[in-house]
């Protein structure tokens, strides 16, 4: 079972080299995305633990634009390019941690082959507060001088906007597990249908959007599982801390996010500890 670690980074280079040695695996493999507005000098050093790659292009991440999809997407382009078989591709962040020792991760996915690990949900029934980021106009992937004002007139007096190919929007957190099929099918298709790439560059908060609408209008939507493995707090500026130690190991998920190791170091510790004391009880594997 072999896994695609991509993890998209900005900052704090040693939490980032604690996570990935923490996901060490002889069938893991680590494929780094640096926000092009950070120095990527002080990440460097991590491909010294081997098996750690640096995706380029690299894309600037600004918040509520299609940067960070464009990231992974890059990151699915440069893994499929390295010829490799993989099992999944993991995305994650610099601020997610696992919650399970690395062993049991990775018979978790082998027990599991082939399924899509994603928060889904039906944008017209579910989510309906997020229609207004489909159908209104915004201008974020190329933005320009009056761009904001512009997309409030178009919205306002324009017809809203429809997906292309008929397709129907469902949306999620854009944190999953796909298995290398599906990431393929997704790079395929935006290469073939660039009205739709077209369509989620100008689409607010697209990340939440376009991998979860590409999916559940795919051949393929038996294989999806409406979970997508991470303990995630409800709100975004909150940091987990060793407070929440208890609640993590009963979530029963296998990451969690988002920590800070300059803020609270122990709850990484304490997690470490756990997955040290579950390798220890690990049965040994017969050849």
């Amino acid at each position: 079972m072999r896994i695609a670690h991509l993890i998209l980074a900005h900052d704090a280079p040693e939490q980032l080299e604690r996570l990935i040695k923490r996901l060490q695996h002889p069938e893991a493999d680590f494929f780094i995305h640096i926000d092009l507005k950070t120095n990527i000098t002080p990440f460097l050093s991590l491909e010294n633990l081997g098996q750690v790659h640096f995706i380029r292009p690299r894309v600037a991440i600004y918040k509520n634009g299609f940067s960070s999809a464009e990231a992974i997407l890059n990151g699915f382009d440069y893994i499929l390019q390295t010829h490799k078989q993989y099992d999944y591709f993991n995305i994650l962040s610099g601020r997610d941690y696992p919650l399970k020792d690395v062993y049991e991760i990775h018979q978790f996915f082998k027990e599991n082959p082939g399924k899509i690990f994603m928060e889904s949900r039906a944008v017209s029934k579910e989510w309906k507060e997020a229609n207004a980021n489909i159908k209104k106009y915004f201008f974020g992937y190329n933005p320009f001088f009056g761009s904001k004002l512009l997309a409030a007139l178009a919205s306002t007096f324009l017809p809203s906007r429809k997906l292309p190919k008929n397709l129907k929007a469902f949306g999620g957190s854009k944190w999953f597990t796909i298995s290398s099929l599906h990431a393929n099918i997704i790079t395929d298709y935006l290469l073939d249908f660039n009205s739709v790439t077209n369509f989620f560059k100008n689409t607010r908060c697209s990340n939440e959007f376009l991998f979860q609408t590409l999916m559940q209008n795919s051949d393929y939507t038996t294989d999806m599982v409406n979970d997508n493995l991470r303990f995630t707090v409800a709100s975004s500026n909150k940091s987990l801390t060793v407070d929440d130690a208890e609640m993590l190991l009963q979530s029963g998920k296998l990451f969690a996010r988002k920590f800070e190791g300059n803020i609270d170091s122990k709850i990484l510790d304490y997690l470490d500890e756990q997955a040290a004391i579950a390798a220890k009880n690990r049965p040994v594997e017969e050849d």
